[in-house]
C-alpha cells in the first residue's frame, strides 16, 4: 500500500501543484525503503560528515539560515543538545565560527 515517490508527483502534477527544483552539485537521492538502502544511506551520511567535517540536514541550521529562528533561539537548542557533537556544532553556527 505504499506510494512510490513518482505516484505522488504524478498526482502533484496532475493537481498543477507540482514545483520543480534541479538538484545541482552537492546533493544526493538516497533511496531508503529497504533495510539494505538504509543502511548504505547511513554509512554514506556518515562518512560525508566524518571527511568534511559537516552536518548534514540540521533542522535548526536550517531554521536559523531561512530566519526562521534567531541567534537566542538557536542558542537554546544547542543547550539542549548539551556538549554532544550536533550541540557543539549549533553553538559555532551560532557564535558565527561557521562561514557558508
Amino acid at each position: 500500500g505504499e506510494l512510490e515517490i513518482t505516484t505522488l508527483n504524478e498526482m502533484y502534477l496532475d493537481e498543477k501543484l507540482l514545483d520543480v527544483k534541479l538538484l545541482g552539485r552537492g546533493f544526493a537521492w538516497l533511496d531508503t525503503g529497504t533495510m539494505d538502502s538504509l543502511v548504505d544511506a547511513t554509512t554514506f551520511v556518515q562518512i560525508v560528515q566524518k571527511r568534511q567535517g559537516i552536518e548534514i540536514s540540521a533542522p535548526e541550521e536550517i531554521a536559523f539560515i531561512n530566519g526562521w529562528i534567531d541567534n537566542e533561539e538557536l542558542i537554546i537548542s544547542a543547550r539542549k543538545y548539551g556538549k554532544s557533537p550536533y550541540g557543539e556544532h549549533l553553538l559555532k553556527i551560532a557564535e558565527g565560527n561557521i562561514k557558508y
